[in-house]
C-alpha cells in the first residue's frame, strides 16, 4: 500500500504546484483582461479576483486533508474517526469551492456578455460542477467509512 500511497503524494504534490502556478500566472493575466473589458465597474473585477483566489485557498486545503488521509492510511488508521474528519472536511471544502463558484456566476455571465464569448458561462459551470462531485464522492465515503468502523467495533466486540 505503500507505494499507491506515494504515487498519490506525488499527484497532490504536482496538483498544488499547478495550481499555485495558475494563481501567481494565469488569475493576475485575467483579473487584468477582466477589469479591461470592463473598467466602468472595477467591483465587479475584484469580486472575480477575491472569488478566484478564495476558490484556491479551499482547494489547498482539500489537497491538506487528502494529505493527512493518505498518512492516516500509511499509519494504519484508515478505519478511525480521523479519517471520516478528514472525509467530512474534504466534502464542506468541496462544497464551498461550488458555492464560490455558483456566487461568481453573475460575474462570469456578465463578462461573457461583454465579450461575447459564451464559452465562459460553460467554464464557470464546470468549475461549479466539479467540486460538486467530489463533495458528493467525499459524502458517500464518509458515510462508507462510518458504516465500516461500525461493523470494525461490534466485530472487535465479539471477539
Amino acid at each position: 500500500m505503500k507505494k499507491e500511497t506515494i504515487f498519490l503524494r506525488i499527484t497532490i504534490y504536482v496538483m498544488a504546484l499547478i495550481m499555485g502556478a495558475f494563481c501567481i500566472i494565469v488569475i493576475p493575466h485575467y483579473l487584468i483582461g477582466a477589469n479591461n473589458l470592463m473598467p466602468d465597474i472595477p467591483a465587479f473585477t475584484v469580486l472575480l479576483g477575491v472569488g478566484l483566489y478564495l476558490s484556491a485557498i479551499l482547494f489547498f486545503a482539500v489537497l491538506w486533508q487528502a494529505l493527512r488521509l493518505l498518512s492516516f492510511i500509511d499509519h494504519e488508521k484508515a478505519f478511525s474517526d480521523l479519517s471520516v474528519q478528514a472525509l467530512k472536511r474534504i466534502k464542506i471544502l468541496a462544497y464551498s469551492i461550488c458555492v464560490t463558484y455558483i456566487l461568481e456566476l453573475p460575474i462570469f455571465f456578465t463578462f461573457a456578455d461583454r465579450d461575447d464569448a459564451p464559452g465562459v458561462i460553460l467554464v464557470c459551470a464546470v468549475f461549479a460542477g466539479a467540486p460538486l462531485v467530489i463533495a458528493i464522492f467525499a459524502s458517500v465515503l464518509e458515510k462508507l467509512l462510518q458504516h465500516a468502523i461500525k461493523i470494525k467495533s461490534e466485530n472487535d466486540l465479539t471477539i
